[in-house]
């Protein structure tokens, strides 16, 4: 079992002074590469070899469930057993499972792994021709809808300036019957699952004070990336604690198209004014020629009274990037495919050769 200053030992600067930060609100803006998931592992073993926190009631929050579960196993490798690593769905699921008997009543509906078919049948009854591309639109819209704390009735007058797959009026009546349709068929969505959950942590008192008995602090990886019913569920497990420690870079939010909002990254001080501020900067990851460019188009970027971070990088020197401007996406992917065959005629295995697109 690592002593706490063992724990310590190989973070750089920034990263230690998170894991010694005591805990309380803390908020960390971690640039890209910088070692975040490093950071808050270590702050969490450095308080429980401490003896500061009981790893049983820490619930660490991540967006993936492979992001959790590298979480745990590196907890584990610093000696930390016990500690709650799940996503937010995971989170809800788990408590909403165990309290449904008591607080509702009755069998849980089943919860649904895709929405597909239950909008298609939504959709035949409102008269709404559908296609594969245009039933996953609609579920991004749903979701957004959901996590926003939109229903169906408020939809025109509080997504005006949305652009749904079919007009708005149609977007209203296809919500209507999805959410008709899952309740005739016993079945919950991903979204119901926080719905619920926040339900019980506002609605009934017992449920929330078991909840926040059991998880004292809470760890939020990825915070540029909550939506405002995940910003609803946090706070419904914190209730009047403030043990939160959340990560994340709002140049780096990129679920912005299912409600996600860097907003709550950005005011967290707001809410917190005694929460202690700290940056990760330091990039193990890219090159100093790709580090300069990055820093560059970020502070070109960055929205007015948020300044982007300047990352230092770590690394050796490397080529420098190079822009290309093309046309139009055909000469873009062409241009792409001449490359990889230069390339490949030179020698460079194609198995070395990496396409990043959005």
């Amino acid at each position: 079992m690592p002593t706490p200053d063992e724990v310590l030992q190989g973070l750089d600067p920034e990263q230690r002074e998170v894991a010694l930060a005591p805990f309380g609100p803390v908020v960390v803006r971690a640039g890209a590469g910088t070692g975040k998931t490093r950071a808050i592992t270590h702050r969490i073993a450095y308080g429980v070899h401490a003896g500061v926190i009981d790893p049983s009631q820490v619930l660490a929050v991540t967006f993936t469930t492979r992001a959790a579960g590298e979480l745990a196993q590196r907890l584990r490798g610093l000696g930390v057993g016990g500690v709650q690593a799940r996503t937010f769905h995971s989170a809800a699921l788990r408590q909403l499972t165990y309290f449904w008997p008591r607080a509702i009543g009755g069998q849980m509906p089943d919860v649904m792994g895709s929405k597909a078919q239950v909008i298609a049948m939504a959709a035949s009854r409102v008269g709404i021709a559908t296609s594969p591309a245009l039933i996953r639109d609609l579920a991004s819209e749903l979701e957004w809808a959901k996590v926003s704390a939109i229903v169906a009735d408020d939809y025109l007058e509080r997504a005006q300036r949305r652009e749904p797959p079919v007009t708005p009026e149609q977007f209203v009546r296809l919500y209507q019957a999805y959410e008709e349709v899952k309740r005739e068929r016993g079945k919950l969505d991903f979204e119901d699952i926080l719905l619920l959950t926040v339900a019980l942590l506002e609605e009934q008192s017992a449920v929330a004070e078991e909840i926040r008995a059991r998880y004292r602090h809470f760890v939020v990886d990825e915070f540029q990336d909550v939506n405002p019913l995940q910003d609803r569920l946090l706070k419904g497990w914190l209730g009047d604690g403030d043990s939160v420690t959340v990560v994340g870079d709002s140049a780096q939010t990129i679920y912005s198209f299912t409600g996600a909002e860097s907003k709550y990254l950005e005011t967290f001080s707001q809410r917190f004014p005694n929460a202690r501020q700290m940056s990760l900067i330091r990039n193990y990851r890219s090159t100093p020629q790709i580090i300069a460019t990055a820093n560059a188009v970020l502070h070109a970027a960055a929205p007015k009274g948020t300044p982007a971070l300047t990352l230092q990088a770590q690394r050796d020197g490397g080529k420098p990037p190079e822009l290309v401007v093309c046309a139009d996406e055909l000469q873009e992917a062409t241009t792409v495919v001449q490359r990889i065959a230069a390339q490949k005629a030179a020698g460079v295995p194609l198995s070395e050769i990496a396409i990043l697109y959005r």
